[in-house]
């Protein structure tokens, strides 16, 4: 019905498309579409509001042209939000079939594809958001995808929690360098160890022509941990020590 409504109003502008494929997601419904010769793209979503109108849904985005297909997707919000389960991306293909152990699981994409990112190719990450966002659920998915790959041998947490309450269950794991950091001087103190920890490490990797720690553990008769450090509230932090 919601194809109908599109081609339809879109009709009503002079632009004719033919509708492809609906791709059901967790939270939006994706709409493909392919404009017919000489439409501008422009003109679709230009009509961004009549469309919201037409569908009776706000607010729908438009994306024009879906990277890598020559097709144009509009987003509608679904009536319902589906739950998305931690297990449930676990058990995905690209979990499963993840290049590094420092893969976490992210959710779903608009297709409701499983949706996985790894941190040893960032090595930042920084996650924002509005209050009740969802920035602390984030975090234990990470935490959690990280410590359902990892021996303690294989990998080191210093987490920091100036609230006391986020990452406090924490505490007990074996993984932890340190019990979860709640003071901002034994924040500074611990960020200022793990850049001399950094240093230490890159005259290793240098005395033993070795680019990174993959290729280091490979051979190496003590391997290295992946040392990860988690701040919640980091701006609560640089409003407090920004000298440090």
């Amino acid at each position: 019905a919601s194809s109908n409504i599109i081609k339809r109003t879109l009709g009503n502008f002079g632009i004719e498309v033919e509708m492809g494929t609906v791709n059901v997601g967790p939270t939006v419904t994706q709409y493909t579409l392919a404009p017919a010769e000489g439409v501008k793209l422009s003109q679709i979503t230009a009509l961004q509001n009549d469309l919201a109108l037409a569908l009776a849904a706000h607010p729908i985005r438009i994306e024009a042209p879906i990277p890598g297909q020559s097709l144009v997707g509009i987003e509608v919000p679904n009536q319902t939000v589906a739950m998305v389960g931690l297990k449930e991306i676990m058990e995905s293909a690209e979990f499963k079939n993840r290049s590094s152990n420092l893969t976490f699981t992210l959710g779903k994409d608009v297709a409701g594809k499983s949706f996985v990112a790894s941190l040893d190719k960032m090595p930042h990450l920084l996650i924002a958001g509005a209050t009740g966002s969802g920035k602390s659920v984030c975090i234990n998915s990470l935490l959690i995808s990280l410590l359902y790959t990892n021996s303690p041998q294989e990998l080191k947490f210093i987490l920091v929690d100036p609230k006391r309450v986020e990452l406090a269950s924490y505490n007990d794991i074996p993984h932890l360098l340190t019990p979860v950091v709640t003071d901002v001087n034994k924040t500074i103190n611990a960020l200022k160890w793990v850049v001399g920890e950094m240093d230490r490490r890159y005259q290793v990797l240098a005395m033993n022509s070795k680019r990174n720690i993959a290729s280091y553990n490979q051979e190496a008769d003590e391997p290295l941990p992946y040392l990860v450090v988690v701040i919640d509230e980091l701006a609560d932090l640089m409003a407090v020590a920004a000298a440090d």
